[in-house]
């Protein structure tokens, strides 16, 4: 197939399945072609089947905020004719949907017909999408997708109770790749954040109040009065100069260390020995996902999509949102020294229930039957 695949080039949940996907359908063989502002992070290897189509903004005086949107269509225009696309395949609702029905239209007065498939990833629907600025819009291009798909089941149930949508989701989970996400032996970088054999938690995100991250430093404080542990904090974002602040002020700065933006996550997650993540909310909770492949077990909260991935009791625990004095108590429970091993082992085994090799076949055969349905009603697809 040629596949066109629109995301936002970001280090977000969204992107980063969007590049994965494209990756692993490039070597499965298939022409996938990225349309989006810059290159995504994850777009860092060369294959013959993978092409990069930038989107250009135009500034103009006239202009206070870009159209981008407009921008974005256009380069679908562009790219659908000149290089026989099968289908385009949009990531995150907003504007992504919206713009490609736009793409699909002015296609359509040229005798192309393009089936728009759009995965739904989390805030486009549970946060930005409800703002009544945005809602209708977003109700509209689901609805006028030729397929929709959900990264969870909870995510797919949160679309039908905010929007009034009228057609089918395919939920498809979220996938993990098993060579790149595995425990590493780091025993020198282990050393040097551990010197004394502490035990390490990991979080990362973007540092939205979303997040919660503030809860980790309350729960860490906890922890902290019972084990020897260390917290590496990866990402960056609008809440790390207060938590910096509320590290100082619980007396654990000493203990914790902001390492910024990384690529190499799985080094990190190498090291450690439980992942964080006390979300409000969060449709899959894929930052689990890659820590699990890593062997280390999870303390979440039981938002959203996370209780489909962290299955509590077996690859780490669940918490209701907020309650940090319930983490930092399941926390000390695997960090046991004979309870560990066994997270670890249940962890890395939940993980490969989510292998890209399993997770890919259900995206090509919703792509293959997304085409059988539009040829059935009439459509052209191009060759």
């Amino acid at each position: 197939m040629n596949i066109g695949i629109v995301c936002y080039p970001t280090f977000g949940g969204s992107g980063v399945v969007a590049t994965e996907l494209g990756k692993a359908l490039a070597k499965n063989g298939h022409r996938v072609h990225f349309i989006t502002y810059s290159q995504p992070p994850r777009l860092d290897f060369f294959n013959e089947n993978v092409f990069y189509h930038e989107v250009f903004i135009p500034s103009y005086p006239l202009f206070q905020h870009p159209p981008y949107e407009l921008a974005l269509s256009s380069k679908m225009v562009e790219v659908v004719k000149n290089h026989n696309l099968d289908l385009l395949h949009v990531h995150y609702a907003i504007p992504h949907a919206s713009a490609a029905y736009m793409a699909k239209q002015i296609l359509k007065t040229q005798g192309i017909h393009i089936p728009i498939i759009t995965t739904l990833h989390g805030t486009d629907i549970t946060l930005v999408g409800k703002d009544p600025s945005f809602e209708p819009v977003v109700t509209f291009s689901i609805n006028a997708s030729d397929g929709v798909t959900t990264v969870s089941e909870s995510l797919k149930q949160d679309t039908y109770d905010q929007f009034p949508i009228e057609r089918d989701i395919e939920v498809i989970p979220n996938f993990i790749d098993l060579e790149r996400f595995r425990k590493q032996k780091k025993d020198h970088f282990k050393t040097a954040i551990a010197p004394n054999g502490e035990k390490i938690l990991v979080h990362t995100s973007n540092f939205r109040k979303v997040k919660r991250i503030e809860d980790i430093l309350q729960m860490f404080a906890i922890l902290r009065q019972q084990i020897c542990v260390k917290l590496l904090l990866i990402g960056d974002g609008p809440e790390r100069v207060g938590l910096e602040k509320l590290s100082r002020e619980l007396g654990i700065s000493a203990d914790v260390r902001f390492l910024g933006k990384l690529d190499a996550i799985e080094e990190v997650l190498s090291i450690a020995d439980v992942f964080v993540m006390p979300s409000e909310k969060e449709s899959f909770g894929l930052a689990a996902l890659e820590a699990m492949a890593c062997e280390v077990p999870v303390i979440s909260s039981d938002a959203g999509g996370i209780p489909e991935v962290n299955i509590p009791g077996k690859t780490g625990f669940l918490s209701a949102i907020g309650d940090y004095e319930d983490m930092a108590e399941k926390a000390a429970i695997i960090l046991q020294d004979d309870q560990l091993p066994i997270f670890r082992a249940n962890a890395l085994a939940r993980a490969k229930e989510f292998d890209i090799t399993i997770i890919l076949p259900r995206y090509e055969f919703f792509y293959e039957k997304i085409l059988k349905q539009t040829r059935v009603s009439g459509y052209e697809v191009a060759e």
